[in-house]
């Protein structure tokens, strides 16, 4: 054993602990302060602004403040369920929600797995970019291209009527239209930021499992079955839970942008009726109403699908 010139073998055990604990604490300060614009972003954006919750108990004046205006209790709440106008925004959020989550959840999952098969890497890198381009491109631009495309006198109405004979389509202003469009719209948008996730999953399954597959005679269907998809259930099942958590939450942008009085009893989802009637009418207390039940739904819906999910695949996000 290594003899220390300060006190034997002993000391030398006791100086390289002290220098572990010491690069230890270390790397704990600066992952900390790593972590900290994170951890600040949430905390000013996301849990401080909780508390203004407190003002759909009450008649909340914006010249009294929230600690001067008068408190009613769950009136706000009673005439939010009493109001005939409230039903219609609630159908036509959920109807957003679950057409969100029934054609956009599976689409980054199966464009990931089809990526995955491309052997030719400079045509699949190609094809990574122009998949997730649109998602850096804002709501105005990408509404602007589709209001022109999609006009009785746009591109996609003279093809119709050049190739099929068929009368033009008011697809914005029908409300027939409006919500297949909308959601059409949002997954075309977000489909190839969402596949990166996955594309990351699966390059870290272990190369060894395709091999032992191949083996054994297994085609790549059957690879991509047996292991592709059990090995991203995880992720599948952290990235549903979060979606089924924001089910009545809708992109603002995106609806407020196509929404019109034409198409708006089809069209008018939480986030729109609120921006509405919260912010040009003045309803706040109301309207937050509207956000503590929206926020009481996604916890709920949350909480209980984790706990299905623990006891049938085994897979929760806690």
């Amino acid at each position: 054993m290594r003899t220390c010139a300060l006190g034997g073998p002993s000391c030398c055990q006791k100086g390289g602990f002290l220098l572990f604990r010491k690069a230890k604490s270390v790397d704990t300060v600066v992952l900390l302060l790593l972590a900290l614009p994170g951890l600040a972003h949430f905390l000013v954006f996301k849990y401080i602004p909780l508390a203004g919750n407190v003002i759909a108990f009450q008649d909340y004046n914006m010249f009294a403040g929230v600690f001067h205006s008068k408190w009613v209790g769950l009136k706000h709440f009673i005439f939010m369920f009493q109001y005939a106008e409230f039903a219609l925004v609630l159908k036509n959020s959920l109807k957003y929600g679950l057409y969100s989550i029934l054609f956009g959840f599976p689409a980054p999952l199966l464009l990931a797995l089809l990526l995955n098969e491309i052997r030719l890497s400079w045509f699949k890198r190609a094809t990574q970019t122009m998949l997730y381009l649109p998602h850096f491109l804002s709501w105005v631009i990408v509404g602007g291209i589709f209001t022109e495309l999609l006009s009785r006198q746009g591109l996609v109405n003279r093809l119709l009527g050049e190739w099929f004979g068929m009368e033009a389509i008011s697809f914005l202003t029908e409300p027939r239209y409006f919500m297949g469009m909308v959601i059409g719209l949002g997954v075309w948008k977000e489909v190839g930021w969402s596949m990166i996730i996955y594309l990351a999953a699966i390059s870290g399954i272990n190369p060894n499992l395709y091999e032992a597959a191949m083996v054994d005679g297994a085609g790549r269907l059957k690879q991509a079955w047996h292991i592709t998809l059990p090995s991203l259930l995880p992720a599948i099942v952290v990235l549903l839970l979060l979606q089924i958590g924001n089910i009545l939450d809708a992109n603002v942008e995106q609806v407020l942008f196509f929404l019109n009085p034409l198409v708006r009893e089809a069209g008018e989802v939480f986030d729109t009726y609120v921006y509405r009637v919260g912010l040009m009418g003045g309803q706040y207390s109301y309207t937050t109403a509207i956000g503590v039940f929206k926020a009481v739904v996604g916890i709920v819906l949350v909480v209980g699908l984790n706990k299905l999910s623990r006891r049938t695949t085994g897979e929760s996000i806690y």
